[in-house]
């Protein structure tokens, strides 16, 4: 027999003496503590020793108009009243009652039930009511707070009084109680023969153990196989273990992760990724500008190329957009739209002849917030640098990337971006939605871009949404699922998939 601890028998052998009973009915008769008694319930049924019988009952009680119709009578009766004094105009009849709506019902019922009739503005009392089956069951109800509803069922007349109430607002409330009834199965009352009367050990303590009291008393036993409750132990996020995620795969794969400010000015953010000043998704409908103008932001030389890139394309081979650059455009400060300012901002720092680095970091975006958009979410960016790079070599670092994570169909087309070329929309097969779906674009950074800051080389860039990856891991159909801090899904979430 499985071990029992001290307050299941107790609870037992309560159970043996009353039959049956509720919980309030156990903690009297076994002494117990309430939270003493729900444990050892909820112990015996996971071993078969009782069972949990629960009824359920609904009971009426006044609400605060019942309450109100209870001392001042009910609107409809009122009304009679007051034509039985001699009021009969319609307005002067809306002014002895506290609200139109109030009199409005109460003409409304008077009409319908043939007590009256209404002849222009005149109300007249054709027959006066005797005592309403709402006026005796609010009596009852007076007298006795909360009534179950079985029992006034029995009343057919009163019962007609209580659906008319209900369907008043705040007339009457009704809710439901439910009562659970315990009592010994078979299998509890063999138990209760087995329990041995003696006082047992419950925990061993220093004191019992330097004294050898332990040697002459029983231990009580241990059910190393009872239900225990969960514990949900501190935890990263999922979408910060997916950055993790993501961190290792690129060093794994030689590159280095670099990191930028996410306040930009619009030159980085911009001008130096060659997309012109009059370009829509420049405008405050689609990027959050910040108070105030960036000072020292680029070397004056690099600033004066990229002025006359986009004037006549300078020495890059480009007709450039043909307009006057304005620099007062580009010291502007916005929250970064893209984590492509922070790569363009290292190559005009660094000028390197090869390299490979990545970012993982939060943009902004001007946007409405739907089950697919967000103002703020992350995005993966990163470039390599070298002198035979060809887009060969981006398809098969995205498909490293993307098998790594356990995407392995992937497929590329061409597509446009203002600061590549060629450039191209990486897609991966998702199992699940049994469909493709577009995530990084990508493409070799164009002259305009690089050369300006002194970058011969070619220059593979890329760069898509996290949160898009996170919810294809977590088979999530609403971005806004990841940031809802919802604590169920949050500990539930997978740590390995």
């Amino acid at each position: 027999m499985q071990p029992l601890h001290l307050l299941e028998k107790k609870i037992l052998r309560a159970l043996s003496e009353v039959g049956q009973a509720d919980l309030e009915g156990l903690i009297s008769s076994s002494k117990l503590s309430e939270d003493q008694v729900r444990r050892a319930i909820e112990w015996l049924q996971a071993k078969g020793f009782i069972q949990l019988n629960t009824t359920q009952k609904n009971l009426i009680a006044l609400g605060s108009k019942g309450l109100e119709a209870l001392k001042e009578g009910l609107p409809e009766r009122r009304l009679i009243q007051h034509l039985k004094k001699g009021v009969k105009n319609l307005v002067e009849l809306k002014g002895l009652f506290k609200d139109e709506q109030e009199f409005s019902a109460s003409l409304g019922r008077a009409k319908r039930r043939g007590w009256i009739k209404i002849t222009n503005d005149c109300v007249e009392l054709v027959n006066e009511p005797s005592r309403l089956p709402e006026e005796d069951l609010l009596e009852k109800l007076s007298v006795k707070q909360n009534v179950e509803e079985e029992e006034l069922v029995k009343d057919k007349v009163l019962y007609e009084g209580v659906k008319e109430l209900l369907s008043r607002p705040n007339y009457l409330s009704k809710k439901v109680v439910k009562k659970v009834q315990v009592s010994l199965t078979e299998q509890g009352k063999a138990a209760l023969k087995s329990i041995v009367e003696e006082e047992e050990l419950d925990a061993l303590t220093p004191e019992t153990i330097i004294s050898g009291i332990w040697r002459q008393k029983r231990l009580r036993a241990i059910d190393v196989e009872a239900p225990a409750p969960p514990i949900y132990a501190g935890r990263r996020h999922p979408v910060q273990l997916f950055i993790d995620e993501v961190r290792e795969i690129f060093i794994s794969m030689g590159f280095e992760e670099i990191e930028g400010s996410l306040i930009q000015p619009c030159f980085w953010n911009f001008d130096a990724l060659f997309t012109p000043q009059d370009h829509p998704a420049r405008e405050m409908q689609d990027t959050f500008y910040i108070k105030g103008v960036a000072q020292n932001y680029a070397d004056k030389e690099e600033i004066a190329k990229v002025s006359a890139t986009h004037k006549d394309g300078w020495r890059t081979g480009s007709r450039g957009w043909g307009y006057n650059w304005r620099e007062d455009e580009a010291k502007k400060l916005v929250l970064r739209t893209h984590t492509t300012s922070i790569t363009v901002r290292y190559l005009a720092e660094h000028k390197p002849k090869e390299a490979r680095v990545f970012t993982v970091g939060r943009v902004f975006r001007n946007e409405k917030v739907t089950f697919k958009n967000l103002v703020e979410f992350h995005q993966i960016e990163g470039i390599a640098v070298g002198p035979r790079l060809t887009l060969r070599d981006l398809m098969g670092l995205l498909s490293t990337f993307y098998r790594r994570l356990g995407l392995e169909k992937v497929k590329f087309w061409p597509t446009f971006f203002p600061y590549t070329e060629p450039s191209m929309q990486s897609v991966v097969y998702y199992d699940k939605a049994g469909k493709w779906i577009e995530l990084c674009g990508m493409g070799i950074f164009r002259p305009e871009v690089t050369l300006p800051f002194g970058v011969k080389n070619p220059v593979l860039a890329w760069g898509g949404g996290l949160e898009r990856l996170v919810m294809m891991k977590y088979d999530l159909d609403d971005v806004r699922e990841l940031y809802a801090n919802r604590l169920s899904w949050l500990r539930r979430s997978p740590l390995c998939l």
